[in-house]
C-alpha cells in the first residue's frame, strides 16, 4: 500500500483528521488509524506519528516545498514605495525609511500622493517597512542601472612632495570646513578629444557637497570651480584636500590656496581610502545623476551645470546620509565599524554651531517654498535632455571602439604567436 498517494494528499488527511484522533476514545482511535492508512498507503507507525504530531503546513500554501507566508505588505504599498523612492531620488533603504517622515507630508501637500495606491492603509504599510525590506522589494529597478567609467588621475610628482598628506587614519576634524575634492571625467567610452569635468567638493563633518561641471581640467577652470564652490560652502574653507591628480597639485591652485589662508593637503598614491568621502559621491552623487555618457559641448555643460544646482538642495537639505563616527568588535572580535543616525547635511550644520541665527536664517532661506518633488521632476527633465543630446554619439563611440579592437585582433594574435 506505500506510495499509493503522494506526500502532499497524505499531509492533507491528517491535517483534517488530526483533531479528531486526539479526542476520540482507544478504539475510535484504532478506527481512525485503520482508515489513515488504508487511504495514504503510510505505514501505521507513521501515520500514528503524524496524527500526534503538530499540524504540518497545508501544502496548497507551498511551492516547490518552500512554505509561502502571509503577505504583510499589499501590490498597493509596493506601487507607493516605487513612487516615493523615485520622488526620493532613489536612495537606499536604510536612508529612505529615515526620509520617509520627512518627505511624506510635503508630498501629500504638493499633490503628489494623490493617486489611487496612496490610501492611509499603504502609507502606514510604508512606514512600517524596514530598510532590508525596502532593499528587497527595489532590487529590480537598482540592477538595471549599473556600468563603469575610466579614471583620468595623473601623478604630479614635482610638487605634491612639498604638501603634507592626510590619511586616512588622521584624527578627524570635528568642525566644519575640511573639504575634499576630486573630479570625474565625462568622457564615456574613450579618453580622446576633450570632455567635461565634474568638480566634487565635500565637507568631512556636515558631509556638505557641492558640483559644477568644467570644459576641462586645466589649471584656470579647476580654479574657476573652486571658486564657486567655495561660495556656495554655507561656511568658510580652511583646509583643501585632493588626490595627486595634476589638475589639483600645481603652482596655480598652491597659490591659490596660499593667497587666502587655506591650508592645502593630498592623500598617498592609489589609496583611495584617504578620500573615502569625496570618492563615495563620485559614485552614488555624480555618476548617480549625470551617468556615464560622453559630454563635450557647451550645452551640455549648461544641462550639468543646472544639475547640479538641483541636485545640491536636495541633497544637503532633503537627503540624509550616516556618518562613521568609530569602531566595535563584533562576536567573532573583529572590528565593525559604528555609524551615527542618518542626518541631512543642513541638520549637521546646525547642530554643529558653527553659523549664527543670521547665517542660518540666509541658508534656510534657500529651500523656502521648495517641494523636493518638483525638484526631483526638474532634476528628471534635465537628466533626459542629457540623455538626449549624449547617447548616440556615446554609444556611437563605444561600437567604433569595439570595431578598432577588432581590426586589431589578427595583428595582436600574430604577435602573440612570435612570442
Amino acid at each position: 500500500m506505500e506510495g499509493k498517494i503522494d506526500m502532499a494528499a497524505r499531509r492533507q488527511v491528517t491535517n483534517k483528521l488530526r483533531n479528531q484522533y486526539r479526542k476520540a476514545s482507544k478504539a475510535d482511535k484504532g478506527k481512525i488509524l485503520d482508515r489513515v492508512v488504508e487511504t495514504t498507503g503510510m505505514g501505521r507507525s507513521t501515520a500514528r506519528r503524524m496524527l500526534r504530531g503538530p499540524a504540518l503546513p497545508d501544502p496548497a500554501e507551498q511551492v516547490d516545498g518552500r512554505t509561502l507566508r502571509t503577505r504583510r505588505f499589499s501590490d498597493d504599498a509596493r506601487t507607493l514605495l516605487e513612487h516615493v523612492w523615485a520622488l526620493m531620488g532613489m536612495p537606499c533603504g536604510k536612508y529612505l525609511v529615515v526620509m520617509v517622515d520627512l518627505w511624506l507630508p510635503l508630498l501629500a501637500e504638493a499633490g503628489d500622493l494623490d493617486t489611487p495606491f496612496a490610501t492611509d492603509e499603504t502609507t502606514a504599510e510604508l512606514k512600517a517597512m524596514s530598510a532590508a525590506t525596502v532593499d528587497w522589494y527595489l532590487k529590480p529597478a537598482r540592477d538595471r542601472m549599473r556600468i563603469k567609467g575610466i579614471s583620468t588621475t595623473t601623478p604630479a610628482p614635482l610638487l605634491r612632495n612639498s604638501i603634507a598628506i592626510r590619511t586616512c587614519t588622521d584624527e578627524a576634524p570635528d568642525t566644519p570646513g575640511v573639504i575634499e575634492a576630486d573630479t570625474v571625467a565625462h568622457c564615456g567610452p574613450t579618453l580622446i578629444g576633450e570632455f567635461a569635468r565634474t568638480l566634487t567638493m565635500t565637507d568631512i563633518v556636515t558631509g556638505w557637497t557641492e558640483n559644477c561641471s568644467i570644459r576641462n581640467n586645466a589649471s584656470k577652470w579647476i580654479l574657476h570651480g573652486i571658486e564657486q564652490l567655495q561660495d556656495w560652502f554655507p561656511f568658510a574653507m580652511t583646509t583643501f584636500d585632493s588626490d595627486c591628480g595634476s589638475e589639483f597639485i600645481n603652482h596655480e591652485v598652491a597659490g591659490w590656496l596660499q593667497d587666502r589662508d587655506i591650508a592645502q593637503t593630498r592623500s598617498r598614491p592609489y589609496q583611495k581610502n584617504d578620500q573615502a568621502h569625496v570618492e563615495s559621491k563620485n559614485n552614488h552623487v555624480v555618476r548617480k545623476h549625470a551617468f556615464y555618457w560622453r559630454y563635450d559641448t557647451a550645452d551640455e555643460l549648461e544641462l550639468l551645470d543646472r544639475l547640479w544646482r538641483l541636485v545640491s538642495l536636495r541633497l544637503n537639505f532633503f537627503t540624509p546620509t550616516k556618518k562613521a563616527v568609530g569602531y566595535t568588535a563584533g562576536a567573532d572580535g573583529r572590528r565593525k565599524r559604528i555609524y551615527d543616525k542618518p542626518a541631512t547635511p543642513w541638520q549637521r550644520l546646525q547642530d554643529s554651531g558653527t553659523l549664527d541665527a543670521q547665517q542660518l536664517s540666509r541658508v534656510s532661506a534657500r529651500i523656502d517654498g521648495i517641494n523636493p518633488a518638483d525638484l526631483t521632476r526638474q532634476i528628471n527633465a534635465i537628466q533626459m535632455q542629457l540623455l538626449d543630446l549624449a547617447r548616440d554619439k556615446t554609444e556611437a563611440l563605444a561600437a567604433a571602439r569595439h570595431m578598432d579592437l577588432e581590426a586589431l585582433q589578427p595583428s595582436i594574435n600574430r604577435l602573440a604567436q612570435a612570442k
